[in-house]
């Protein structure tokens, strides 16, 4: 089970998803409780990655419901959060997400992120380690910062990356329907992966179909990965790395940088494509749990 929020900071609404508020920490907030346990949960917080949302979350948020308090917000420039026209930097999502743990009354929290998301938590661990109780880090991309002349290939990288083909426009939901069911993070094109398509696709004002995945935010997020690299210094907060076998990162080579810079590293191969959790989420589920209960 799981419930919407939203919470208006100075510059955004931010919205996200919750498994399993327990009773005082409703109670705190002036918000109805999922569940009543009487006791804190440890707290998982979970980041998706480019042009995805918070839904992708959902078969990890029922599967570790129980256990824990788990929030996963759709980052600004995605989901039914706020869409501005600039302002995708590192340093103003990861306010965002301060933001947001303070406001839950979380001291620290379990941090989980895939793809871009994973590079912001390697960041964002860096220039505040006491918010991780520990880290999962799912097939990250663009770890790196990278030379200027790679903005020469966005043109390309938007018309052929798999989470900006599904962006749109299309003329119909059908068609993007149809589109949306040949991406391999669709893979099977199951019930799971039918919710998470259509929690992320809207009708526009001239009656077009696309994603709610703004054009600024990819923009923004694209030159923002290019000009900060991700590792600069060693991270010795306990961590795991989830490595699909068709993932981006499949080689020694692509490990090395992570290996070299967190200190107390896991590494899980697990199967699946670069969205595990929503083509293999069983295996993918039982992975973070475990590593979790560790």
């Amino acid at each position: 089970m799981q419930v919407r929020r939203h919470l208006d900071l100075e510059d955004i609404r931010l919205s996200w998803l919750e498994w399993h508020l327990s009773s005082g920490e409703g109670e705190k907030l002036g918000v109805e409780p999922i569940a009543t346990s009487g006791k804190t949960m440890e707290r998982l917080l979970l980041l998706h990655g480019l042009g995805d949302h918070a839904l992708v979350w959902s078969s990890l948020g029922e599967y570790l419901g129980g256990k824990y308090h788990i929030v996963a917000p759709d980052l600004r420039g995605h989901g039914d959060s706020s869409k501005p026209k600039q302002g995708y930097t590192f340093e103003e999502t990861i306010g965002d997400l301060e933001a947001l743990m303070n406001h839950l009354g979380w001291q620290d929290a379990h941090i989980l992120g895939h793809s871009w998301a994973a590079k912001l938590i390697a960041i964002w661990a860096q220039q505040q380690p006491q918010r991780f109780r520990s880290a999962i880090l799912v097939d990250p991309i663009f770890i790196m910062k990278m030379p200027s002349i790679v903005k020469l290939s966005f043109p390309i990288l938007y018309r052929t990356l798999e989470t900006c083909k599904g962006m749109g426009p299309f003329p119909s939901y059908d068609a993007a329907k149809s589109e949306a069911s040949k991406l391999g993070k669709y893979a099977g094109w199951s019930e799971l992966q039918q919710i998470v398509f259509q929690g992320g696709i809207e009708e526009k004002p001239d009656g077009s179909w696309g994603s709610k995945f703004s054009v600024a935010a990819r923009n923004g997020i694209f030159e923002e990965v290019t000009r900060v690299a991700g590792l600069t210094n060693p991270i010795q907060i306990r961590t795991l790395f989830i490595q699909p076998e068709k993932g981006v990162n499949r080689t020694e080579l692509q490990l090395k940088p992570y290996k070299s810079n967190f200190t107390n590293l896991t590494v899980q191969r697990v199967p699946g494509n670069h969205w595990p959790f929503l083509v293999e989420p069983d295996i993918f589920n039982r992975t973070v749990a475990a590593f979790l209960a560790a």
